[in-house]
C-alpha cells in the first residue's frame, strides 16, 4: 500500500523544487525537470478524476466534481495495484508525495475536498513570503504584479474556475494567500508540516530531512546534500534555457517557470504602494508565519 503525502501550496511558493529535491533523492546525476510527472502529480488533475471514476469530468459543474473528488484521493491512497508507467507519481519507496494548489476546503456534503485522512495520512505546507509571491505570480500569469496583488487578496479567486469553457484541470479555490495558508494551517484533519521558502534556501538539507521525517522517511545528510546540489536553482534554470520545461506559463514576460529563486527579491520588485497593500492585505498572516511587515507598515499603523 502507497502512503500518501500531500505538497500543499499557494501558487509560485516553492511546491516544484521540492519535488525536485524529492526527484533528485539518491540519483546519480541530476534529474531532467521535464521527468516530473506532469499529468498525474497534482491533485487537480482531470485525468486521475476520469480513470478512478470512469466518468468524463467534463461533463460535471465545479460543485459536482468537487462532491466527489474525496472519493477519487480516498481510492487512489489505498490502490495497491502494480505502478502504471503511463501514470508515473513523484515518490520515495512506498510514500507518493502528490502536489497540491486546493486550500483545504469541504464540500456541499461538509466532507473535507481531499478526502481527508482516508485521502492522505498528512501533508508538507511550504509558505513564502507574499511579497516574493506577486511578482512571480505575475509572470506565471501574464498579468501585472497590481493585478496579482488583486488576485492574492480576493477570498473567491480560484485556478481552473471558469465557467464558459473547460478548463485543463479542476477548480482549485485559492481564498486569498492568508485565507489559503490558513485553510491548511488551522483545520485538525490531517497533520501538517510547515516549511517556508525562506528557510530551504537558507539550509536546504536540514529542511528537506526534517520534512521527510515528518513522512517517515529518514536520510542521511549526505543524500540530503545530493540532493540540494542536483536540485540547484541554477541547475534547473540552465536545464529550461536549454530544454524548456512542461509547467513553464506559455508567453509569461519573464520567459520561463524558473524566474529569480531569490528571497527578498522584492525590495527591487516592487513599489512603496505595492508593499502597503500585500501586508495590508496580510499582515496577520504574514506575522503568523515569521515575516517580519517593514517600517512603512509599522509607520501607517501608528498614524
Amino acid at each position: 500500500m502507497r502512503r500518501t503525502f500531500w505538497l500543499a501550496s499557494y501558487p509560485k511558493s516553492g511546491n516544484t523544487w521540492f519535488r525536485m529535491l524529492v526527484a533528485n533523492l539518491r540519483q546519480e546525476s541530476a534529474v531532467d525537470i521535464n521527468d516530473l510527472p506532469e499529468h498525474s502529480g497534482i491533485a487537480s488533475a482531470r485525468g486521475l478524476f476520469d480513470n478512478v471514476l470512469l466518468f468524463p469530468s467534463g461533463l460535471l459543474t465545479h460543485e459536482e466534481c468537487d462532491r466527489l473528488r474525496p472519493r477519487v484521493y480516498e481510492e487512489l491512497a489505498h490502490d495497491a495495484g502494480q505502478d502504471d508507467p503511463e501514470d508515473p507519481d513523484t515518490r520515495i519507496g512506498d510514500v507518493r508525495f502528490v502536489k497540491t494548489h486546493d486550500a483545504w476546503t469541504y464540500t456541499d456534503r461538509g466532507e473535507p475536498l481531499l478526502g481527508g485522512l482516508a485521502g492522505a495520512e498528512g501533508a508538507i505546507l511550504i509558505v513564502r513570503d507574499p511579497r516574493d509571491v506577486a511578482p512571480s505570480l505575475a509572470n506565471h500569469g501574464n498579468q501585472t504584479i497590481d493585478e496579482a496583488i488583486t488576485f492574492m487578496g480576493n477570498s473567491d479567486a480560484a485556478f481552473c474556475g471558469q465557467r464558459d469553457r473547460q478548463p485543463n484541470q479542476l477548480r482549485q479555490q485559492l481564498p486569498r494567500w492568508s485565507g489559503y495558508n490558513a485553510s491548511w494551517l488551522d483545520q485538525k484533519d490531517i497533520p501538517v508540516h510547515l516549511v517556508r521558502y525562506e528557510d530551504m534556501q537558507a539550509d536546504a538539507v536540514t529542511v528537506f530531512r526534517n520534512a521527510l521525517a515528518f513522512a517517515g522517511i529518514e536520510i542521511s545528510e549526505e543524500e540530503a546534500a545530493q540532493a540540494v546540489r542536483f536540485a540547484d536553482f541554477g541547475e534547473l534554470k540552465k536545464q529550461e534555457t536549454e530544454r524548456g520545461f512542461r509547467e513553464a506559463p506559455r508567453n509569461s514576460p519573464g520567459g520561463g517557470f524558473f524566474r529569480r529563486g531569490v528571497s527578498g527579491a522584492w525590495h527591487d520588485e516592487l513599489t512603496p504602494a505595492q508593499v502597503a497593500r500585500i501586508e495590508t492585505d496580510h499582515a496577520d498572516m504574514m506575522t503568523r508565519l515569521g515575516y517580519s511587515l517593514s517600517d512603512r507598515h509599522d509607520e501607517r499603523i501608528a498614524s
